[in-house]
């Protein structure tokens, strides 16, 4: 991982805002013959006693299902919003240029649960991506007994007990304040993820540049 201390997040709160915003994340590990797997797929936070867990579903008989069978220290890897920053932007132009992006990495423990637990991530992940409503056709329990016995056969749940997270918040804070300045009003008149990394920049300001009091 990439690790600077100021391309850090601390902030507990930020960090679950951020996984519960990005959900779809790489789920990686290695096989018996440490053969790297992955795959993508939602996966959701929740803290049980003190402890971060993360659940979701994979299909089973997969190359990473049968991995994580036998190894279970795994990676999700949740990635947000990126863009490409130029180095012409900077108060120094002659300088490589860079890539802004966010990014949390949770190492852990993963492990594979019965049929009652399977229905309550199908529950939760139906219900989610439909936005908690209760009519969608879709949703978990709208859904056909028959058909979602069949689907259950093929699919498996599991929960992850993290053991250890990380971030990489990389928005330019190693930069001068006026290179600061003009990386965000670049980014800005790009929209889309560019312009998502421009705000984010901006919530951050004064706390990067605190003695900044414009």
């Amino acid at each position: 991982m990439y690790d600077l201390p100021y391309h850090k997040e601390q902030n507990a709160q930020v960090i679950k805002e951020f996984i519960d915003q990005h959900p779809f994340a790489f789920l990686t590990g290695c096989d018996l013959k440490n053969k790297p797997v992955a795959t993508q797929v939602p996966v959701f936070i929740e803290e049980h006693d003190g402890r971060k867990i993360l659940r979701g579903h994979i299909m089973k008989d997969t190359d990473h299902h049968i991995a994580f069978l036998h190894n279970q220290n795994v990676l999700v890897v949740f990635t947000g919003n990126h863009t490409y920053v130029s180095a012409t932007w900077y108060s120094n132009p002659h300088q490589a240029s860079t890539w802004n992006y966010m990014s949390v990495h949770a190492k852990g423990i993963i492990r594979f649960l019965d049929d009652t637990a399977l229905e309550d991530v199908l529950r939760m992940t139906s219900l989610h991506f439909e936005n908690q409503n209760q009519r969608s056709t879709t949703i978990f329990d709208n859904l056909p007994s028959e058909y979602t016995q069949k689907l259950m056969k093929a699919i498996v749940a599991f929960e992850i007990e993290v053991t250890e997270l990380d971030t990489v918040f990389k928005l330019s804070q190693d930069r001068d304040a006026e290179s600061y300045d003009n990386i965000k009003e670049r980014l800005k008149k790009q929209g889309g993820n560019a312009q998502v990394i421009a705000a984010e920049m901006e919530k951050r300001k004064m706390k990067v540049f605190p003695e900044d009091k414009e």
